[in-house]
Order: structure tokens, then sequence, then C-alpha cells
């Protein structure tokens, strides 16, 4: 007996406390996660990035790597600055209102995800993020030169 009225009140307390936390959550976009949100979401983004990448086949990227930079460079312009910026860093008025905000793409965040990764990424977008999918409106070599253009921003990592 005394087991079952500690077991409820255990129960009734986390109960309570669920009930609280939930009274605090705003569905509001205005204020910045904080720091354990941000931790929590960032794992689970490049974990689930890193699984799909590898669930798919990826096309081989261009042999020229220096031509895709380049190529890469003049496309980020045209699709991607309209929200990252143009220096991928700082983002458009567009990019800062997105919730989550637009991704500092010369960010360590960023910058640790793989040339694939990366492919992954601008061919499949990222579903509640604003990130879209460019997959079905450009070519897999034109999504490998943004993925490697993006990987020259602050010095990322080639493949």
């Amino acid at each position: 007996m005394k087991i079952a009225l500690i077991s409820i009140a255990v129960i009734l307390i986390f109960l309570t406390g669920g009930l609280w936390g939930l009274s605090r959550f705003t569905l509001s976009a205005l204020p910045e996660p904080g720091s354990a949100e941000t931790y929590l979401a960032s794992k689970a983004k490049h974990w689930l990035i890193r699984s799909g990448s590898n669930r798919i086949a990826i096309p081989t990227p261009p042999a020229d790597l220096k031509s895709s930079i380049e190529e890469g460079e003049k496309l980020f312009g045209t699709e991607c600055a309209a929200c990252h910026g143009l220096d991928g860093h700082k983002p458009t008025d567009a990019g800062r209102w997105m919730y989550p905000r637009s991704a500092d793409l010369t960010s360590r965040d960023v910058q640790e995800y793989s040339a694939r990764e990366l492919f992954w990424i601008v061919k499949n977008g990222i579903r509640l993020s604003g990130m879209p999918a460019f997959g079905e409106v450009e070519t897999d070599e034109r999504i490998w030169n943004l993925a490697h253009y993006v990987q020259t921003l602050q010095g990322g990592k080639q493949e």
C-alpha cells in the first residue's frame, strides 16, 4: 500500500512538471531557442542527414573540383543568397525571419557536413526548416557544384 501511494505521488509530480513545462512552451518564432533545444535539434538533424545520405545512391561528383566550385559560386548567388546572404554568413531579412533561422553556412555546425551530406541536403531539403529541395529543379551536377562551393565557405573540408 505504501509503495502504491509513493508511486502515485511520483506520477503526480511528473505530470504536474510536464503540464507546467507545456504551459511555458510557446509556438512563437520570435525568441531564439535555448541551448538545450539547439543542441538536441542539431544532433538529431546531423544524425538524420547522415543516415539519409547513406540510404540512397548519391551520384558521382564532378571530376574537376575547381570548376565545380566556380560554377557553384555562380549558382549560389541565384539560388541560395536570397536567404543565406551573398557570403553565406549573414542571412537576408527573409533568412533571419524564418524559423528556424536560415543557417550560417560558414558555421562549424554546417561545415561539419561532408560533401555527400551537403549534396543530400540541397537535393532533398530539410522538412520544417525553410530549406527547399532542389532535386526536382536542378541537375545532380549543379547540386554537387553547390555542395562543393558551400564547403569553401570558411575553409570547409573537401571530398
